[in-house]
């Protein structure tokens, strides 16, 4: 039975998620979760995507993720292959590394951005392990709070839906992870 082709909008936000294989660990040391961040620096420089948000559980991933050129299918074709090839290689194992093909869900409204980002961000809280999603390290929340991002990541994609000066911004944002009623705060529509 052929798969459903899936549908790519171009310039379009999506929340993907991949998983390991069996539920079993993807990230096992420190040296795979910089590789799988190298790896989507990798995929920036063939063909531009840019990250709203990012986590890196132990047994899966989170990307808030957008291509303007190349299918969102192509993209993670390239990231979860690559990775594939890495894991199977220093752990000296083969088969599937990935549990199926990734989800990916288009994000149609500004509400839906910061939903999908908020999610993305309290995952390793609601995975108890952590207490404060600060410090998880493997997480685009810091970038939030801190930095521009970089060359890939790009928090503004979700810090712009807030009214205010890129300080207050940043407040706003860390008071809507705050909440736990889906109520954002003022949104720029």
């Amino acid at each position: 039975m052929a798969r459903k082709n899936r549908i790519w909008m171009p310039g379009h936000f999506y929340h993907i998620v991949s998983r390991g294989n069996w539920r079993g660990d993807l990230f096992k040391e420190e040296a795979d979760y910089k590789i799988f961040l190298h790896i989507l620096r990798e995929i920036n420089e063939k063909t531009p995507i840019e990250l709203a948000s990012y986590c890196l559980m132990t047994n899966h991933y989170h990307l808030q993720l957008r291509s303007t050129e190349l299918p969102i299918s192509k993209v993670m074709a390239f990231i979860n292959k690559r990775y594939a090839d890495y894991h199977n290689n220093k752990y000296e194992v083969s088969g599937h590394v990935f549990e199926k093909r990734y989800y990916g869900e288009f994000i149609d409204s500004p509400l839906g951005m910061l939903k999908v980002s908020k999610y993305i961000h309290l995952n390793p809280l609601e995975a108890d392990m952590v207490n404060d999603p600060l410090r998880y390290r493997w997480s685009s929340y810091l970038y939030y709070l801190h930095t521009k991002g970089t060359d890939i990541l790009k928090p503004n994609a979700v810090l712009d839906y807030f009214t205010g000066d890129e300080s207050e911004k940043r407040r706003r944002y860390v008071q809507y992870m705050e909440e736990k009623e889906e109520s954002p705060l003022v949104i720029q529509l």
